[in-house]
């Protein structure tokens, strides 16, 4: 079932979340419910967040990155076959000089900055059968985890950006999270 996406400006985008456990209600039927509603909406990653969901749960198809003309082969490679669910994660180590990527959020359409991240993470998981997992990744596919795992920690990609570019776009944020926004997918603004 493809869900609402939470707007800016719904203070569940802020909470952080919890660690659920095996015997979350109807985990399954989530997961699968917030990979349609990523799919349906041309994501590449969605958190429970995003969905009205204070917990650690993501989901991550980086797949249509690996159709993108701009990466090298290996690249396309890596991104093609990052798809995972993603709960109770946490980083455990970050490496490498900051790299600036023009990211955007479902939560946040319309809106696109450039945001410094590290390229080398190594994180710890437990996938969808609750099997724990430490794994380290690099390039997109560590950004792409970056941002939404900012998102189970209450943060957004607009949290790191320089202020003179919040200002140059707190207009467009007031607008979106009043509702004045299109977007190709079902939203839910809060009120």
């Amino acid at each position: 079932m493809i869900l609402p996406i939470v707007a800016y400006g719904d203070p569940i985008l802020r909470k952080k979340g919890i660690e659920i456990k095996k015997n979350y209600p109807d985990l399954n039927e989530l997961i699968a419910n917030m990979q349609e509603t990523m799919y349906n909406a041309s994501g590449v990653g969605l958190a429970a967040q995003q969905i009205g969901k204070a917990i650690r749960l993501f989901v991550i198809d980086a797949s249509p990155f690996g159709e993108d003309e701009d990466f090298e082969e290996g690249e396309r490679i890596v991104l093609k076959d990052f798809k995972r669910v993603f709960i109770n994660a946490k980083i455990i180590s970050e490496e490498g000089d900051e790299w600036a990527f023009n990211e955007g959020c479902l939560s946040i359409p319309d809106v696109r900055e450039d945001v410094w991240r590290q390229p080398k993470i190594t994180v710890i998981y437990q996938d969808e059968n609750f099997e724990n997992h430490t794994e380290t990744l690099e390039g997109l596919p560590a950004r792409v985890f970056q941002h939404e795992y900012d998102h189970i920690e209450g943060i957004l990609f607009t949290d790191k950006i320089s202020s003179l570019k919040k200002r140059l776009i707190k207009k467009k944020l007031d607008n979106i999270s009043k509702g004045k926004v299109k977007a190709d997918y079902r939203m839910r603004f809060f009120k």
